[in-house]
């Protein structure tokens, strides 16, 4: 697909909303479990596949990518149960396709677009998952915000007509976001990758008392598992620390499958976004583009690798005329009406603030770059492996399924 903006064009990897992605992913599991979706199902599962499973697992692990899982560990078992890729949603980060696993919805219509969303009803940019305003301060609830009422979202777990349950890291289990997103599912806590599995395993077998009493009820479960993305920033996805803590996941995984026979499971396993790996060289420092700073009005919104920009009204052609000869080796400049109408966001009715949500302009650094601007209460802190952007490293993630 070619992206025009009057300014450049490129040939980019699209997100896939007609089938082939995340959010038709969620559209399957949901008709599998009685509801609804205004996106098509996934071409790669059929529906009916899913619907006959006792337990339907949905495990997303945080920054697998598809490329780097096929490279990593080609005979690992998530590569042998591979059912095909797919691909996330833009920008490609947790914000924004954690938030479609969690309502079934694209990025149009949910409203969230990145890690920093300036949302204008609260007068702030925010850290939408923390929930705390970007220079700092309390969550949603501590600061008298309802989180439910300034999402409007519907959960997944309320769209779905059986009986659900999402399994947490403990430190956000019952964070104002997850709780904004649970709907009526039980929320299960664990600590730790072995846990985690634990606490599943217990989820999906019920009491001996009650094994006799017919058959089970049909279950969905959510698992999410944050670790290796949180390395891959760290240390790089080419890390050793990176591709040490796959074999773990590998491994946990095959016991967990040991474990959970006859239980009548199903457990898909995928991903929000892969990971591309920066060196000091790829980084755009805005301060060192005071020209370009003063073009905006708001702080850089949205992810580095796909940043929304918030243009002063009488700086539009100055913000132009510098992305375009000043960057153009470095940045392409995009109409965010552009990226809209391209379709990147998803299809259908948006959310009724969205444009206010993506900016003036988006810019998509070239290569492995990326883009940062610090508030005077930020430390600066340079990430390895970061995402967000267009690369087929950063979009495409594993569908894998086992049968157990």
């Amino acid at each position: 697909m070619i992206l025009g903006s009057g300014l450049s064009t490129r040939a980019v990897q699209t997100p896939d909303y007609q089938g082939g992605g995340i959010v038709n992913l969620m559209s399957s599991i949901l008709q599998a479990r009685g509801g609804h979706s205004g996106y098509p199902v996934l071409d790669a599962l059929p529906v009916a596949e899913l619907a006959r499973a006792t337990n339907l697992i949905l495990l997303v692990i945080d920054g697998l990518g598809a490329d780097w899982l096929a490279r990593h560990s080609p005979n690992g078992i998530l590569n042998r149960a591979r059912r095909g890729t797919l691909s996330s949603v833009f920008p490609s980060t947790t914000a924004a396709a954690i938030t479609t696993y969690l309502t079934g919805d694209a990025p149009l219509q949910h409203g969230l677009t990145g890690w920093h969303t300036y949302l204008s009803e609260l007068g702030c940019v925010m850290t939408v998952l923390p929930g705390k305003p970007r220079y700092g301060g309390v969550p949603y609830r501590q600061a008298g915000i309802d989180p439910v009422k300034l999402f409007g979202h519907a959960s997944v777990f309320d769209r779905i007509q059986t009986r659900s349950v999402i399994v947490s890291p403990h430190f956000i289990a019952r964070s104002d976001f997850n709780l904004a997103h649970a709907g009526r599912a039980k929320i299960l806590a664990y600590d730790g990758l072995r846990d985690l599995f634990r606490q599943t395993l217990r989820a999906i077998r019920p009491p001996r008392r009650w094994r006799q009493s017919g058959p089970s009820e049909p279950n969905y479960l959510y698992l999410y598992w944050p670790a290796l993305d949180t390395i891959g920033h760290e240390h790089g996805m080419e890390s050793t620390a990176a591709v040490a803590h796959l074999v773990e996941i590998e491994q946990v995984i095959e016991d967990f499958s040991s474990a959970a026979a006859g239980t009548d499971s199903l457990l898909l396993i995928s991903a929000d976004h892969g990971q591309i790996d920066t060196t000091p060289q790829d980084n755009i420092d805005l301060a060192d583009h005071p020209e370009l700073a003063d073009c905006l009005l708001l702080p850089l919104c949205g992810e580095p690798r796909a940043a929304f920009c918030y243009v002063r009204a009488d700086h539009a052609r100055v913000f132009e005329d510098y992305c375009q000869h000043r960057l153009k080796d470095r940045v392409d400049c995009v109409h965010s009406r552009q990226l809209v109408a391209d379709g990147l966001f998803g299809f259908g009715t948006p959310h009724p603030r969205f444009m206010g949500r993506v900016g003036d302009y988006c810019l998509l650094p070239r290569g492995n770059g990326v883009i940062r601007d610090h508030l005077p209460s930020e430390t600066p802190h340079a990430q390895i492996g970061v995402h967000g952007g267009l690369s087929e490293e950063e979009l495409m993630v594993p569908l894998c399924v086992l049968a157990v």
